[in-house]
């Protein structure tokens, strides 16, 4: 058992883990890889949170000259001796990442950049007591940093050019996050200036670099068309589509199952593959590390504690609110689709550009499917991808993108969304199934698949909790307790004190009118007004409501 050993929570450090006593997953087979297989330029292309920066510090760790040996020891790289002893501790190392550049302006985020290679120059000289570089040559590089943009551009090969002259050694250049840059470039408006700026740092540092070992590079996207990465010699793209190196961002199965066990907590195993596996990288099936790691340390101190959201939080919405936003009817099918567990068949592009991103709707799904929305389930016989929702959190969060893109709709759809609304209270299920069933015909496709009916009925549940949510005044629950139950929808309205209870049902069969006396017994038999007594109202409407693909069907209580 190393239940005693702390769970690294938002730390990337590899030294830091191993020196302070922090859990660690080993995944030091990617140095042995690495060195069987690497190119001159190797660009990781992974999710956000799938442990790249962790795997880059180790990378630093092992192979940057004054290398710690015992930081190794015990794991796996420790037993290719022959390899330790010809690469461990070798090279200088220059590590950037670039995951904090940001900025509402250019010159911002190139102000960011300048700090972050400023300060990695300075890590070398402030090493083994000035040992690395000396007065002058710093002196001479913090200079270049403050002057002309031009000089920005040659300031990563300046620097492993002074690494050579003192160790006599080529150098190993790691760039953590290189598309970060690019991304809050592209959100914020002076994306040309950006990519400039890194196609004239990377031509310098990757392309003409005399100087340069080998390079490691990752991101999620690869920006190829803007010429970042044109004319690179042995550039190899190592995405998560490529079977080399698959395992080693992300658990495993096993991996999971050990750290589980390590803490006591084997029993939660079925309920965090559900939430947090799914995805497939390569060959290999993997768990998105961030969120495994955070549910233990929960279930450390709550063995109670239920898995929930914790990758989306830290990774930014941003592109799936733009994936909403452009939806048409075609696609909004498509996502409909994906929630109730099916595949869609995509081609996936890797070498898109940010600025292409809205050139067609097409483009978003390969970007949902390279930043970890989507996971890949084999390829039909055309070469197209079976791409699918990973697990149940990223179903619950498209879930709820998917509400809120409704609510939208809805503000946009007022006056008849008003008349939907009040033909609740005016008792008037026609006007409800006149409205919704044209909703649901403009709106939506529900394929007949042998999708499980309740979650069937969990979207068109969905989708009319959306629509009443355009009345600002109205208290409107999902599924709350009340009588001996939960009760799929209940409304109290202000209007004469009215309650209304919504009991939903898929009539697998077809048969709607049977679907609505079913629903309409059980409203009766679980006594759902209870609660909108217990509530004040006085009147209260009792509403059936059954869908079955297209249309719908409404009756009154």
């Amino acid at each position: 058992m190393n239940s005693t050993l702390k769970l690294p929570v938002g730390i990337e450090n590899f030294e830091e883990i191993r020196k302070s006593g922090f859990y660690y997953v080993d995944k030091t087979k990617l140095i042995e890889q690495l060195l069987q297989n690497w190119g001159k330029v190797n660009l990781f292309t992974r999710p956000r949170r799938f442990g790249k920066t962790l795997n880059m510090s180790m990378l630093r760790a092992f192979f940057e000259t004054g290398a710690d040996p015992s930081l190794f020891e015990g794991l796996y790289i420790s037993k290719n001796k022959e390899m330790c002893a010809e690469y461990m501790g070798k090279y200088p190392v220059i590590f950037l990442s670039f995951k904090g550049v940001d900025g509402l302006t250019f010159e911002e985020a190139q102000t960011r950049v300048t700090t972050i290679i400023r300060t990695e120059a300075r890590r070398h000289y402030e090493l083994k007591n000035s040992d690395r570089l000396v007065d002058e040559e710093i002196a001479q590089f913090a200079q270049l940093l403050a002057g002309k943009p031009d000089d920005l551009t040659d300031s990563i090969r300046l620097l492993s050019e002074l690494l050579y002259r003192h160790f006599d050694q080529k150098v190993i250049i790691i760039i953590d996050e290189y598309d970060v840059p690019l991304d809050k470039a592209f959100q914020n408006g002076y994306y040309r200036e950006m990519v400039a700026l890194i196609r004239g740092l990377f031509g310098q540092a990757l392309k003409t670099n005399d100087f340069l070992r080998f390079a490691v590079l990752t991101g999620c996207l690869r920006i190829s068309k803007e010429s970042i990465f044109t004319g690179l010699n042995n550039f190899k793209v190592l995405s998560l589509l490529d079977a080399r190196f698959d395992e080693q961002f992300g658990f495993t199965d096993d991996e999971v199952k050990m750290l589980l066990e390590d803490y006591g907590l084997s029993s939660h195993f079925m309920e965090t593959k559900e939430w947090y596996d799914g995805y497939h990288f390569g060959k290999a099936d993997v768990y998105c590390p961030w969120d495994v790691i955070n549910y233990v340390e929960q279930l450390k101190y709550d063995l109670t504690a239920e898995p929930e959201d914790f990758w989306s939080n830290s990774s930014g919405n941003a592109i799936v609110r733009r994936f909403i936003d452009k939806a048409d009817t075609r696609t909004k099918n498509e996502i409909e689709r994906l929630i109730a567990g099916e595949c869609i068949e995509k081609e996936v592009s890797q070498e898109l550009t940010y600025d292409e991103l809205d050139n067609k709707i097409e483009n978003l799904w390969s970007v949902l499917f390279t930043t970890g929305y989507l996971t890949q389930q084999g390829r039909t016989e055309s070469g197209r991808y079976r791409l699918s929702i990973p697990n149940k959190e990223i179903r619950n969060l498209f879930i709820k993108k998917i509400r809120e893109w409704f609510r939208d709709v809805s503000r946009n759809d007022g006056k008849t969304l008003e008349e939907f609304c009040n033909a609740f209270l005016e008792k008037n299920p026609e006007k409800i199934e006149l409205l919704f069933g044209d909703y649901l015909w403009n709106t939506i496709s529900i394929r007949d698949t042998a999708v499980a009916k309740e979650k069937k009925e969990n979207f068109y549940h969905g989708i009319l909790l959306g629509l009443l949510g355009y009345k600002a005044s109205w208290l409107t629950k999902s599924n709350a307790e009340s009588g001996i139950g939960y009760s799929d929808i209940l409304v109290e309205a202000p209007e004469n004190r009215t309650g209304i209870v919504i009991e939903l049902k898929y009539a697998e069969d077809g048969d709607m009118d049977a679907a609505c006396t079913e629903a309409l017994k059980q409203i009766e038999a679980k006594d759902y007004v209870a609660k909108l007594k217990q509530d004040g109202m006085r009147n209260f409407i009792k509403y059936g409501i059954a869908c079955y693909k297209k249309d719908c069907k409404v009756v009154i209580g």
